[in-house]
This record gives C-alpha cells, sequence and structure tokens, in this order.
C-alpha cells in the first residue's frame, strides 16, 4: 500500500498500548482515526497531544456502537483496524465480571459485524484490508511446572473473568475469519510495562506508591512470574504483523525476559531510591496481602513464530524499566 492512502483505525487509542501505538505511528505520516469510549483507563491528555497532529481525527465512541462505527469507517474508509479497546484489570474483573463479559465479547462482537458489513461493501479493500486483534498471554492459563512458554497452539485455559473475556473474543475473530473470510490475525502478548499505563497496574503503581510514601501491596509472596515486555517493541511487532502476518492466524509477542513480582518491586525500589537520594529505603513500604483469586502462577510465551517473521525485541530490560520509571518520576501527581 501506498503510505499517502494508508489509515488506520485504533479501537482504545487513549489506553496505555493505544497511545504509545497511536504515537509512534504518527510519526510515519500515516493517517489515524482513534476510537476511545473514554472510560476511567483512557488518558484524556494524550488527546490534546495527538490532535495538534493533521493525520489524527478522535472519536468518543464504545466500539458495540455499530450505528457510529459504520458511519466513521464508511466515511475514512480505514486499510487496517487495530483492535485494542478492552476492560483489562484483572481486580475489576473480579468485582465486576459482567462488566468485562460486556464489553470484551458482546460489545467485541458488534464491532465484528460493523467491520463485516464495511469489508462486504468495500471490495476495492480486498486485497490491502486486515484487522489486528490485540490480546494476551493470559489467555493460556497458569504456565505448568514442567512447561518453559505458552506456544500458539496452547489450549485456551483462561482462569480469570478477564482473561476468560479475552479468550472469548479471540475465537470470535476464528469464527469471523472462517465463517464471514473477515481478514483479521490475532495477537498474544505478554505483560507490558513503559509510559502512559494506568496506576492501577503493577509497575506504575509501586513507583506512583514510592513516591507517595504508601504501601506497596504484593499477592502473597510475590513469588509469581511475570514476562515483560516494552510498549514499544510491542508497537514494533504489531506494525511487523500489518505487513508480514498472515490472515488467519495468531502470533505470541514477547520478550524472554521473566522476573518474580517480589523481584521487581525490589529492583524498582532500589533503582527509585537511588534517583532520589532517599536516606529510607522504600523497601519498608513493601506489605504482602491475601491473594488475589485464580491468580496465575506463572506467563511466558515462545515468540518463535513471529520472529520467524523477521521481529524480535530490542529494549533490553533493565535499560527500558529505567527509562519507564524516570517518565513515571516527570510525570508524577497524586
Amino acid at each position: 500500500m501506498n503510505k499517502k492512502n494508508k489509515t488506520y483505525l485504533v479501537t482504545g487509542g487513549l489506553g496505555f498500548i493505544g497511545s504509545n501505538f497511536i504515537e509512534d505511528i504518527l510519526k510515519k505520516k500515516i493517517n489515524i482515526i482513534n476510537v476511545d469510549n473514554c472510560s476511567y483507563a483512557s488518558n484524556l491528555k494524550n488527546n490534546d497531544l495527538f490532535i495538534k497532529n493533521k493525520n489524527y481525527k478522535f472519536f468518543k465512541c464504545s466500539i458495540g456502537n455499530t450505528k457510529k462505527i459504520s458511519k466513521i469507517l464508511l466515511k475514512y474508509k480505514p486499510n487496517i483496524i487495530v483492535n485494542i479497546a478492552a476492560e483489562t484489570h484483572v481486580d475489576n474483573s473480579i468485582s465486576s465480571p459482567l462488566k468485562f463479559i460486556h464489553n470484551n465479547i458482546s460489545q467485541f462482537a458488534k464491532f465484528l459485524e460493523a467491520c463485516t458489513k464495511y469489508f462486504n461493501n468495500n471490495k476495492e479493500l480486498e486485497k490491502n484490508f486486515r484487522i489486528i486483534h490485540v490480546s494476551t498471554d493470559e489467555v493460556y492459563g497458569s504456565l505448568k511446572s514442567k512447561e518453559k512458554s505458552f506456544k500458539e497452539t496452547n489450549k485456551f485455559l483462561p482462569n480469570s473473568p478477564y482473561s476468560s473475556s479475552k479468550a472469548a473474543s479471540d475465537l470470535l475473530c476464528r469464527a469471523w475469519y472462517k465463517t464471514y473470510n473477515l481478514p483479521i490475525i490475532v495477537t498474544n502478548c505478554s505483560n507490558n510495562y513503559g509510559k502512559f499505563q494506568h496506576k492501577e497496574k503493577l509497575i506504575p503503581k509501586i513507583i506512583s506508591n514510592i513516591l507517595s510514601n504508601k504501601r506497596i501491596p504484593i499477592y502473597a509472596r510475590g513469588l509469581n512470574v511475570r514476562e515483560w515486555l516494552h510498549v514499544l517493541d510491542h508497537c514494533l511487532a504489531l506494525q511487523h504483523i500489518i505487513k508480514y502476518g498472515k490472515l488467519g492466524e495468531s502470533y505470541n509477542i514477547g520478550s524472554r525476559f521473566s522476573t518474580s513480582n517480589i523481584s521487581l518491586v525490589n529492583l524498582i525500589c532500589s533503582i527509585v531510591d537511588k534517583k532520589l537520594k532517599s536516606k529510607k529505603s522504600s523497601k519498608r513500604l513493601i506489605t504482602f496481602v491475601k491473594d488475589r483469586k485464580a491468580h496465575d502462577f506463572r506467563y511466558s510465551v515462545n515468540y518463535s513464530k513471529i520472529k520467524r517473521l523477521g521481529w524480535k525485541p530490542k529494549i533490553d530490560f533493565y535499560k527500558g524499566l529505567n527509562s519507564t520509571i524516570n517518565w513515571y518520576i516527570e510525570n508524577y501527581h497524586e
């Protein structure tokens, strides 16, 4: 596709991953249509940054609003749709599961219907049009002790309302590809970190609690293990899949860097203390709390499939974490 003719529709573009994706894409002078429902997790300040760009348009809209979505699709005729919109916080899914089922499944199904109608009525898009559905490694459940990492062929064994709702959305993508020939690709990424992330998530929560001298709650003994992927590496992976990914396939996106939650907390405490020249160790704020229900012990993904397409992560975890901490310190507010 000619760059001048490229138009991306991004859903959830004011969220963590969406904001980073849009910021990077706008540097490439690609037209961006951002659709976001402006929930509590949306960063409205980012819209003020993006709106200055002549290639950017914003619409406050739920992905389930088929009437408005259809009008946007018809008017701007995007070649690429990147669906990042979702309810994502596991704790919230435990307390409000029906909200996750509504947004991540029912609303998403309506969005697929609108996309299908748009695709079928615009045959000139056929060769260049594709949808990228951004999902999570949590759909696979928790790794067993003998398993090194999840492959795309692993069964879905989600354990929380959040991961179950995302697994359902992934399966809806498969159904729409198989049944309606909708050109769609699913991605399943490991835990992301970087700027713009909501303070309810682990890394920004640790940093903000240190800065505000509040306790740092850690589930159980903090031995649960996560694989960490810098959000910019994730954004580049999505762009790579847009260009080289095979329709109807799913791709794991990871980093191969894993660490326990308690090790991560201790590391962040040490880095922040050093940066702030603190007299007291912030590790004193660490507080172990009752474990989360159905708390998955370990995640890790095998990204060999996307690596064969020519992508691999570039950002060293320690360098990425250091720059991330700098950003949160510079942008801190209670």
